[in-house]
């Protein structure tokens, strides 16, 4: 079966929840999943969830805290660079059926890694591996690649009403 490229983007919310969601329906047929959290550092809850429930889902992330109100500190894109190299070796194994890339278009646009090293890694995946990118500000020559793209546009969100993020629906 062939496995394709999938970029979730735009500015409303839900791309990293449907990354969750698809990753969700792969344990569920007997897949593995790999997924790496770029610039994210903060807890989540369904990372406590993965933790009790979805055994075949191996979280590793690399990033801090959210730096996106300030630039990134070099140990941010320390970071973010180990993670991408170590991405690239889990990749290039074939060892995982899913491979999410969450919140890597952020990482593109704070430089952090380029939209180039990202390309060529991704023309390296079996052909047979899924691979799921998310984070507003998807570059236009990642979007020419996928296969399949999303765009989440934001039409009304409470947060512009003063309601803070809540445990358990917005982390």
């Amino acid at each position: 079966m062939n496995g394709y490229i999938h970029v979730y983007t735009g500015n409303g919310k839900g791309k990293t929840t449907a990354a969750f969601g698809l990753s969700l329906r792969a344990v569920g047929a007997g897949k593995n999943v790999f997924f790496a959290q770029f610039v994210k550092g903060q807890i989540y809850s369904e990372l406590n969830a993965i933790e009790k429930f979805l055994p075949n889902i191996t979280v590793e992330r690399y990033g801090l805290e959210c730096f996106i109100q300030k630039d990134p500190t070099q140990a941010d894109i320390d970071m973010a660079r180990k993670g991408f190299e170590r991405v690239s070796e889990i990749i290039i194994s074939g060892k995982y059926d899913l491979v999410v890339l969450d919140e890597a278009n952020i990482a593109i646009y704070y430089n952090l890694f380029t939209v180039e090293e990202l390309i060529h890694l991704l023309k390296q995946k079996p052909v047979e591996t899924e691979i799921i990118i998310t984070g507003r500000y998807a570059a236009p020559e990642l979007i020419e690649m996928a296969d399949l793209v999303t765009e989440m546009k934001e039409i009304k969100h409470y947060y512009n009403q003063g309601v803070e993020a809540r445990k358990g629906i917005e982390f």
